[in-house]
């Protein structure tokens, strides 16, 4: 079991990456990011941290307001 979460900490923090990293470069803040996909700003911070999981829907509007693919989002390598 603790493999199990190890791994699902490790793919978590890497989605999180991604998802910061389109942030910062599309030049949008976390409140607005939030603000414009419904949600409070912890939890994009805590999505960015790796320690929540978003669901498929909510990853989809994330991709889509910062104009990226979901596939973009969750694209990683393990290595």
């Amino acid at each position: 079991m603790r493999k199990n979460q190890s791994l699902n900490k490790k793919i978590l923090k890497k989605i999180g990456m991604n998802i910061k990293y389109r942030r910062c470069y599309a030049n949008i803040s976390q409140e607005t990011l939030a603000m414009d996909i419904g949600v409070e700003r912890s939890y994009i911070t805590s999505i960015e941290l790796g320690d929540k999981s978003p669901s498929v829907y909510c990853l989809f509007l994330i991709a889509e307001r910062l104009n990226t693919s979901l596939k973009d989002l969750v694209d990683i390598n393990l290595n």
